[in-house]
């Protein structure tokens, strides 16, 4: 298997922030654990080939509703970005920014979830070379 990076988000409501996240933003529902008492530990969702997994905190983990601050932002490439904002907008999402062309060539919106996870979304519309926008390349 090729290397896969998954984020693991936490939410105080496990199961409401899985009907959000397939809700508003698209992604479809792979699984979901949930306790004898009704909790739900583990669910994971995918969007094309990727996949985020959803928990509720317990022990050290915080989720932003605890902390009271971002704690994590997480970027999505899907293929029109303007449809997806509207899917988004029309599901309750918070809009922190409209869809807008980026320096480094990517048509992007940011939404907040109802816990607070910071959501980018984008479509990448033209080529730009990093250092047109002010990037280094390593080398």
């Amino acid at each position: 298997m090729a290397s896969q990076i998954t984020p693991y988000l936490l939410y105080e409501d496990g199961a409401a922030a899985m009907d959000f996240i397939r809700d508003a933003f698209g992604f479809e529902e792979v699984l979901r654990t949930t306790s004898p008492e009704g909790r739900m530990w583990h669910g994971e969702l995918r969007l094309g080939d990727d996949n985020v997994f959803v928990g509720e905190p317990g022990g050290d983990y915080r989720s932003p509703k605890q902390l009271g601050t971002t704690t994590v932002g997480i970027h999505v490439y899907v293929a029109d970005v303007d449809a997806h904002f509207e899917r988004a907008k029309a599901a309750g999402a918070e809009i922190a920014e409209e869809p807008a062309d980026q320096a480094y060539g990517d048509r992007r919106y940011t939404a907040r979830d109802p816990e607070g996870q910071h959501w980018f979304f984008a479509t990448h519309v033209r080529d730009v070379a990093p250092a047109e926008w002010g990037a280094e390349v390593a080398s």
